[in-house]
């Protein structure tokens, strides 16, 4: 059985190295403990035991099977579609913790809109380190598009309030305003980025607005606990999965769209600036089980 498990890449790995080491009635709490590992909705736990106990799931084909279909049915209101982005001035507020990789990605989004010949304003609201001030600079001359940055250790609600009004007097289409890296469990640090909505909230209307939480798609349950905080803080309306690849985790989004209905709206899987996509469930769900 030890052969089984050499470096398992996700937990459909553990899973697949499972039901193919042996007798599974010995292993039915390793399943369960993959699973839950994974920080899948405890629902769907739940239920793939229950089958796997009745006999009604009997091979690796089986709890994949079984699994896709729960997975496709809990993202299935996570679509390309995005209304707000006819808006104008259309606001994006990026948000999340250290590493997720928030600039890479307010610059891939600005790709993403630059190609559909949309004016973009990048917001380098993260004044407290200059090396990220630095990359969105970089990106911003590689793109052609325009960037606004305040002074380094400057209040990024004052940072952000000037961009949203240059956005208006220069009738900008897109604002996409990348944030410092915050602790979700640093109450000081999570009322700042409060503070940056409020200032947005009184000058752009609700409904032009977006606030995304960056997710590691490596991360694993995690993911839910910092999502669940910022949420509280920020009132997020999505999710942009990053770093997707054939070793990513997956199963904490569906819990993340299941209780607390925030879609998924963008995936992101390389290194270069085209690497990212809108959110198709069936692609994402087809891409982790293969």
């Amino acid at each position: 059985m030890a052969g089984n498990f050499s470096k398992p890449r996700s937990f459909l790995d553990k899973i697949k190295a499972i039901f193919t080491g042996g007798d599974l009635k010995q292993h039915l709490e390793a399943v369960e403990e993959t699973l839950i590992e994974a920080d899948l909705d405890l629902k769907i736990v739940s239920e793939f035991m229950e089958k796997l106990k009745g006999k009604k799931i009997n091979s690796y084909e089986d709890a994949a099977f079984f699994l896709k279909k729960e997975f496709i049915a809990g993202l299935k209101d996570s679509s390309a579609s995005n209304s707000k982005e006819n808006k104008k001035p259309y606001i994006i507020i990026l948000t999340g913790i250290n590493g997720g990789g928030k600039t890479t990605t307010a610059s891939k989004i600005a790709g993403l809109y630059k190609a559909q010949n949309k004016k973009i304003l990048l917001v380098a609201a993260d004044t407290f380190r200059a090396a990220a001030i630095e990359q969105l600079e970089k990106w911003a001359q590689k793109l052609d598009i325009d960037i606004l940055k305040g002074a380094e250790n400057a209040d990024p609600a004052s940072v952000v309030y000037d961009a949203v009004i240059r956005a208006k007097k220069d009738n900008y289409d897109v604002v996409i305003i990348d944030t410092a890296g915050r602790l979700h469990t640093k109450i000081n640090l999570m009322e700042e980025l409060a503070k940056m909505k409020r200032v947005i909230g009184k000058e752009i209307a609700e409904e032009n607005i977006d606030t995304f939480i960056i997710i590691d798609s490596n991360i694993g349950k995690n993911a839910y606990a910092q999502t669940k905080e910022f949420n509280t803080a920020m009132k997020v309306t999505g999710v942009v999965l990053t770093k997707f690849d054939s070793t990513s985790k997956g199963g904490s989004i569906i819990k993340i769209k299941s209780e607390m209905n925030i879609p998924i709206k963008f995936i992101t899987f390389g290194e270069q600036i085209k690497d990212i996509d809108y959110f198709r469930p069936e692609d994402f769900v087809n891409k982790l089980f293969n």
